[in-house]
């Protein structure tokens, strides 16, 4: 038995990977529903329910996909360029301390100026965050999956220092909590008596305009060339050390909105438990999405929708709503061994027969 490399593969077959993978994670997600005594099929139509039943609860999925379209189209441009950044869970508290550093008073402006401003220095905090692992890849090869991933955990001990030093609420009775964000410094809301706010449409823009700069601009071509033969690309004369800062600076820039859309977005104010690993969930994202800009806003919907519906489901049936990290570890396994299959085929030695 031996793998070979397929031929190209159908976008047909590019896009049913991950559509298949989801199915199958659902299918899976079935057995321990009948271990725990339930449904599945009354289980995942009250999920359903639980996210298409009310504007609410549709509201309340687009508000939890926000995020993760920020740190999904992180992961995803800079897995393009074989940069592997890890440290989206820490460039997201960079971008939320900055928001709450503008926006908490420091700058008492009127809202068309503030909101931009705090936007622009969460996406500048983000990007510094990516700077060093990028620098200490490209000048001393530094494996950057250990230098992102070791920055999370600095990152966080830095802000329970600030929550509880320069960036902490004078009234929060010695909560480690900062000082909320300015009315005016707040995120629009999309709907009345609703959760859902303009970051979400930010975040839909950056996705569009991420998959026309990939696929139509000289930067993205620059960007995908780097990402399939560093040697070739630096022979055919691009800046391979250039394209990996740019990549990197967008990177944590994106992730840094994730922070931002979540404390002047939603929250208001910034405490250490912010994010539930939104930065992680993100690269989850990718994957699913192929590393497709307009394929990480699809994923991070479904991945939402698990979320959302999972907490619907749990209320209804009595089972555990940790059954929504099953459905989405078991899709990024499915969607690993059908990105194998899509690339390789099993020829089985000896008898000519081929295992699609």
């Amino acid at each position: 038995m031996r793998i070979e490399p397929r031929d190209t593969p159908s976008r047909a077959f590019a896009l049913g990977v991950p559509l298949l993978s989801a199915l199958v994670a659902l299918g899976f997600a079935a057995i321990p529903l009948l271990a725990a005594g339930a449904n599945p099929i009354a289980a995942y139509g009250a999920m359903f329910k639980g996210v298409f039943g009310s504007v609410f609860a549709f509201t309340e999925m687009l508000t939890r996909a926000t995020p993760l379209i920020f740190t999904g189209l992180a992961a995803a441009l800079a897995f393009r360029a074989k940069l592997w950044n890890i440290g989206g869970e820490g460039q997201l508290y960079l971008g939320a301390m900055a928001a709450v550093a503008i926006g908490a008073g420091a700058l008492d402006i009127p809202g068309i100026f503030l909101v931009p401003l705090i936007v622009v220095m969460g996406a500048a905090a983000g990007a510094v965050g990516m700077a060093a692992p990028t620098y200490l890849r490209v000048k001393f090869g530094a494996d950057e999956v250990v230098t992102t991933l070791l920055l999370n955990f600095i990152i966080l001990i830095l802000v329970q220092m600030m929550l509880e030093g320069p960036l902490q609420d004078p009234m929060g009775l010695g909560w480690p909590q900062s000082a909320p964000i300015l009315d005016q410094g707040m995120l629009p809301k999309l709907m009345d008596r609703m959760r859902l706010h303009s970051g979400f449409i930010l975040a839909l823009i950056l996705a569009i305009v991420a998959q026309f700069m990939l696929i139509r601009s000289v930067w993205g071509f620059k960007l995908r060339a780097v990402g399939e033969n560093v040697a070739a690309a630096r022979h055919a004369g691009i800046n391979v050390n250039r394209s990996f800062f740019g990549v990197a600076a967008i990177s944590g820039a994106l992730a840094g909105l994730a922070g931002v859309s979540e404390v002047a977005g939603l929250k208001g104010y910034l405490t250490a438990d912010l994010s539930p690993g939104f930065g992680y969930t993100g690269i989850v994202v990718a994957m699913l999405a192929g590393l497709s800009p307009i394929g990480v806003v699809l994923a991070a919907l479904f991945i939402a929708s698990v979320f959302v519906g999972a907490d619907g489901m749990s209320r209804a049936m009595g089972v555990s709503s940790f059954l929504a990290d099953l459905v989405v570890s078991v899709s990024l396994l499915c969607v690993l061994v059908g990105g194998f299959f899509a690339k390789f085929r099993v020829v089985l030695a000896g008898k000519g027969e081929v295992a699609q």
